[in-house]
């Protein structure tokens, strides 16, 4: 993929202010490890989602600026490039702008949405590796930090990756949309399956047992420890790397079905981006609740199928004028559905003799 000034310019300085925003939540200034509450967890959703929405309104009004857009004829080279559903023929610069930056934020919005929407899924996995390993509270944001640092960079390497095979070969695409309603149809099967890892089976573990010095139990927060001359890795580090195996593959799944909304890796990234940097005042948050929205699997599971078939049979939704807006208004109804459902239909709980 061929990168411009102006997009190198732009990608430059949106990770700076990323990542600004990234140590103060993270706390990496303050070296003190807590237990995170309920308020300082939702101050920092609140944070990042409204931050999430100021992205989308600078898209509406300065999203030229991603590519570095000029003139008409490199407009209409990026709408053809990444296959946006919109016509400029016959418009001016400025009435062709507006319209190519309203459509850039719906894609942007609809790819937020659903990577906000599958982290949840992450989040139920998480919570079980920190159980399963028995990590103490108070160093659940230590092992976040770096898991959520790590996460940035696969995303990186997988969005870029993807959108250079994509564009040589759209029939991956294809690939994509059958991975996807393969997946839909395997979570939808298994939703009444209790989670359950064992730390002692789990492959992560066994290789860092095979190759690594690994230390018999818990130092604090720490990753690494040195003793008689000789370097440990510790229980913990274990954690943050079964953490980091289990976003590569939760990746697997989210990263295709943003593609069936854009084919711009800027928008799939910034997207991803913001969803995934508020997924550990996220994790805070909903860690105590999560278990009430005992539909959230089944509407997440028919969230995966809608996309995996909008992508096998998109030229057909095309042509018969199926939008980003409502594959948004879709998505929306699935997820408004599945908490609704929650909420009015409860688990019956099973009474103690």
């Amino acid at each position: 993929m061929v990168l411009n000034i102006n997009e190198i310019s732009f990608f430059t300085v949106f990770l700076i202010f990323i990542l600004g925003v990234l140590l103060l939540d993270l706390g990496v200034f303050t070296k003190n490890n807590h237990k995170v509450g309920l308020m300082e967890a939702l101050i920092w959703s609140v944070v990042w989602i409204g931050l999430s929405i100021t992205f989308y309104f600078f898209i509406i009004h300065w999203g030229y600026l991603i590519h570095g857009i000029e003139n008409l004829e490199e407009l209409q080279e990026r709408i053809v490039k990444y296959k946006h559903p919109i016509i400029i023929e016959g418009l001016g610069l400025q009435e062709a702008l507006v319209l190519y930056e309203k459509n850039l934020a719906l894609e942007y919005l609809t790819g937020y949405l659903i990577e906000k929407s599958l982290s949840v899924d992450n989040i139920f996995v998480i919570i079980l590796i920190f159980y399963a390993f028995g990590v103490e509270e108070i160093y659940y944001k230590r092992v976040l930090i770096w898991g959520i640092i790590g996460a940035v960079v696969m995303r990186f390497i997988f969005i870029f990756t993807g959108a250079a095979l994509v564009a040589r070969f759209e029939w991956i695409l294809l690939v994509f949309g059958a991975f996807l309603v393969f997946t839909g149809i395997k979570l939808f099967l298994d939703r009444h399956k209790e989670g359950k890892i064992e730390p002692e089976k789990h492959p992560i573990v066994r290789f860092a047992s095979k190759y690594f010095n690994v230390y018999k139990s818990y130092v604090g927060h720490k990753f690494f420890i040195k003793v008689d001359g000789k370097r440990y890795i510790t229980p913990l580090f274990i954690v943050l790397l079964v953490i980091e195996f289990s976003d590569v593959i939760f990746a697997v799944d989210s990263i295709p079905a943003i593609f069936a909304i854009s084919k711009d890796p800027y928008i799939i990234f910034f997207s991803n981006i913001f969803a995934i940097l508020g997924l550990r005042a996220l994790f805070f948050l909903l860690a105590n609740v999560l278990n009430k929205f005992h539909y959230l699997k089944m509407g997440l599971s028919v969230l995966l199928i809608f996309i995996g078939i909008k992508m096998l049979v998109h030229d057909f939704l095309s042509e018969a004028g199926f939008t980003t807006v409502h594959s948004l208004y879709v998505i929306l109804g699935i997820l408004l559905i599945s908490i609704l459902a929650s909420i009015l239909f409860p688990p019956k709980t099973v009474a103690q003799n």
